[in-house]
């Protein structure tokens, strides 16, 4: 792995102390290399312009500037923005938000955050402003339905959000120490199982709206549990897809603006992921 550590990126960093010089041809033991050429090597003259004397010298050319690439800080800060954004909107809408506009603000985060999650999954290039809207839009949304389930349930809000955090740290450890290989099969699945059940959660949604609850408005306890269970499963599914992009992005050198789509990604999956542990949590406190 190539190291940004000046010191490290030397060449000669990895030389043992006192390792004896390698003559060159034509050079005495003992004595200085005082500049004789290498066979059919040629230097330029005194005072010459670079590349002068040197039929190869265009070969030796510094080569053209980088543009900056995606690294692992960059997705740390981007994600922790993105997510001090929406927690920050989370926050005051949780505090300041009375208790009769919930229902409406609950409505318009969930409907309103589809519109810059378009706009971010297809255009080639990530527009930052996209990211940070659809994080203030969603935190409207998480402050309402946490501020809803905490009127039920005390104290269910920080057990989920505790809940989350360990199911992401515990998702990473199991990604890194059990080397998980993300295929195109594991891809399609995990695509074809979130499609399905967010158009089944849509659907409901809409269809609550006008008192009609067919997947969460029963008391059968075992099919609920089984719901929320297929939810988690595929968050944390969805969480490995994102470290493997993040992965994937680092060691192809991909440009740093797709840091703003891994931030984008992670936060979508942690919101997803804390939702369910809301919903399960309050299954298993009934």
């Amino acid at each position: 792995m190539r190291s940004n550590n000046p010191i490290l990126s030397k060449p000669d960093a990895w030389m043992a102390p006192n390792q004896p010089q390698q003559a060159y041809p034509g050079q005495n033991q003992g004595q200085p290399y005082i500049g004789q050429p290498y066979p059919g090597q040629t230097y330029a003259q005194p005072g010459a312009a670079p590349g002068y004397g040197d039929p190869n010298a265009a070969q030796f050319a510094p080569p053209p500037a980088i543009a900056g690439r995606m690294t692992i800080e960059d997705v740390l800060t981007k994600t922790a923005v993105t997510m001090g954004t929406l927690a920050a909107v989370a926050v005051v809408t949780f505090m300041f938000m009375p208790a009769q506009f919930l229902l409406p603000a609950l409505i318009i985060g969930a409907l309103g955050s589809f519109v810059p999650v378009l706009f971010v999954s297809f255009r080639r290039k990530v527009n930052p402003a996209f990211v940070l809207a659809y994080a203030a839009i969603e935190g409207v949304f998480i402050g309402a339905v946490s501020k809803m389930y905490e009127s039920l349930w005390d104290g269910i809000v920080p057990a989920a959000l505790m809940a989350t955090v360990v199911a992401a740290l515990a998702t990473l450890g199991a990604y890194k120490l059990f080397r998980i290989r993300v295929t195109s099969r594991f891809r399609k699945v995990v695509f074809i199982g979130t499609i399905a059940y967010a158009g089944l959660l849509l659907v409901n949604f809409v269809m609550s709206m006008f008192g009609v609850n067919f997947l969460f408005g029963h008391g059968n306890l075992a099919l609920l549990l089984g719901i929320s269970a297929i939810g988690i499963g595929l968050a944390v599914f969805n969480l490995i897809l994102d470290f493997d992009y993040v992965e994937q992005g680092i060691a192809a050198g991909a440009d740093a603006s797709e840091s703003w789509r891994a931030a984008f990604g992670l936060t979508v999956t942690l919101v997803w992921l804390y939702v369910e542990m809301l919903r399960l949590l309050s299954y298993l406190r009934n």
